[in-house]
């Protein structure tokens, strides 16, 4: 097949910085209106969806886009960079000549390790050119009947270095992923499937989860919304942001050290042993964390390759399963148990870690509110902003390790109710900002509703949009 050599629809010079780029009108619409489109396709009929053959890219290299179409016809791929721009979200920078589409087959799941992986052609292929600017893209897949489909990729610049990396957390995306939810098939690292049609529950979840498949529905993952909220905001903001998925932590692609800070504004769960090891790698040499959402560095997975040998396709992770294939770096398991005494907790990396899904949003409470973070907000100590504390939530547990020689200082401390199986609970959440001894700075929001107050409709809050603000000044060494 021709790799295509894309075109810009809007035209911008090379060496033009993340900042200058964003000004230019955008094309497109926000991805919520992709989401809620009226013809988005689903898993039951499979009107259209694909993935692609990389969760991210440089210029100058291929992405491949493997396509299934319910019905021979005809469709178009266009390839849009997410952003603020102007407020439409996105900018449309190429897009395909006509394709032919195929029904492509749904493969069954491994009766072993319930993995399930496609193995469909190539139905296009993208070079990337080299003033395409890092950040996170969107494929659409469109029809000629006008059904959507659509699936996510990173372009990189790793040998450019700039103020903040923001890490896609495509890891977390993949084991969350159920494709195909067509009533049989689909499973993901928390469920599938039982016998009479109905989702499941751990007896029917997968060990091990592909990258060579579609994510469900339309193709926007879940919890996509936090990432594309923090990058809204950050390039609105004029933040000079390059982007990386979290496999380039784990291969080494990317050097963090290069970086002022690296943030993970999604929900960042599942963690490789070089994951880690790179987020420490740049503690050490002074660059600071900041993770906008909660339950962050939770899960060990092990990174494996697909049945025709490319590297990185296939992650395992078994839970409270036996993991047949442990290595080095222990079961595939929680963090916090895989070695004694809980070392290897969250805690030790983070400063808190996850205690408890949220019942219902509860507000964040204000902790600290003299600290620079809560400066010209005009926040008094024990305010409370209302639904940010959401969905999953992050406390201090004395019990658990803290980094050492580090300080710790809790700027919110808030009151909700955990959702456990049988029973709830009440708990309390918190913010944190942890200093290590070199100067590094680890903050963690303890919420998922934080990345969201940035830019999304229902959670927008201007303290919150300040105090994130103060944190980037302060991390990229800014007079707040």
């Amino acid at each position: 097949m021709a790799v295509y050599a894309a075109h810009d629809v809007l035209v911008a010079g090379a060496g033009r910085r993340m900042a200058e780029d964003n000004p230019l009108a955008g094309s497109g619409a926000r991805l919520s209106d992709t989401i809620g489109h009226p013809k988005a396709s689903g898993d039951r009929e499979g009107q259209i969806q694909g993935y692609a053959s990389a969760t991210s890219v440089s210029q100058g290299q291929v992405i491949d886009f493997h396509v299934s179409v319910h019905a021979e016809q005809s469709y178009r791929i266009a390839v849009f960079r997410l952003g603020d721009y102007g407020g439409k979200g996105a900018w449309l920078r190429t897009t395909s000549a006509e394709l032919q589409g195929r029904r492509r087959t749904v493969p069954t799941a491994d009766p072993t390790t319930g993995v399930i992986a496609c193995d469909w052609p190539v139905s296009w292929s993208l070079r990337i050119p080299s003033d395409w600017r890092s950040g996170l893209y969107q494929a659409v897949f469109t029809t000629e009947d006008g059904d959507v489909g659509s699936t996510p990729f990173v372009v990189r610049e790793p040998a450019r270095s700039a103020d903040i990396l923001m890490v896609v957390p495509f890891t977390t995306y993949q084991a969350y992923n159920m494709w195909p939810k067509n009533g049989h098939t689909g499973k993901n690292l928390y469920r599938g499937y039982n016998k009479a049609g109905r989702i499941g529950g751990t007896e029917e979840r997968a060990h091990k989860v592909s990258f060579d498949r579609p994510y469900s529905g339309a193709g926007v993952p879940n919890w996509f919304e936090m990432d594309t909220s923090f990058l809204r905001w950050a390039e609105r903001s004029g933040l000079d942001v390059a982007y990386a998925s979290s496999l380039d932590l784990h291969d080494g692609t990317i050097d963090t050290s290069r970086y002022r800070a690296l943030f993970f504004p999604g929900h960042d769960e599942y963690w490789s042993k070089p994951m880690l090891d790179s987020a420490k790698k740049a503690v050490s040499a002074g660059s600071h964390l900041a993770f906008l959402g909660a339950n962050n560095i939770y899960w060990h997975v092990r990174m494996e390759a697909s049945a025709d040998g490319r590297a990185n396709r296939i992650m395992a992770c078994y839970k409270t399963s036996p993991d047949p294939d442990r290595d080095r770096s222990g079961a595939t398991t929680r963090w916090r148990v895989i070695s004694p005494n809980q070392r290897q907790a969250e805690q030790g990396v983070l400063g808190i870690q996850f205690n408890g899904i949220v019942q219902r949003p509860a507000p964040l409470v204000v902790k600290g509110s003299g600290h620079w973070l809560w400066a010209g907000t005009g926040l008094r100590e024990g305010a409370r902003l209302p639904r940010l504390v959401g969905v999953e939530a992050d406390a201090y547990d004395p019990k658990a390790p803290s980094p050492a020689g580090s300080r710790r200082t809790l700027l919110a401390e808030s009151p909700y109710l955990a959702k456990l199986p049988k029973a709830s609970q009440r708990q309390v959440q918190h913010t944190a900002l942890t200093e290590m001894p070199n100067g590094a700075m680890v903050f963690v929001a303890g919420t998922f509703h934080w990345a969201l107050a940035l830019d999304h409709p229902r959670y927008w809050n201007r303290h919150i949009q300040t105090a994130t603000r103060n944190l980037t000044n302060r991390m990229l060494r800014r007079q707040t």
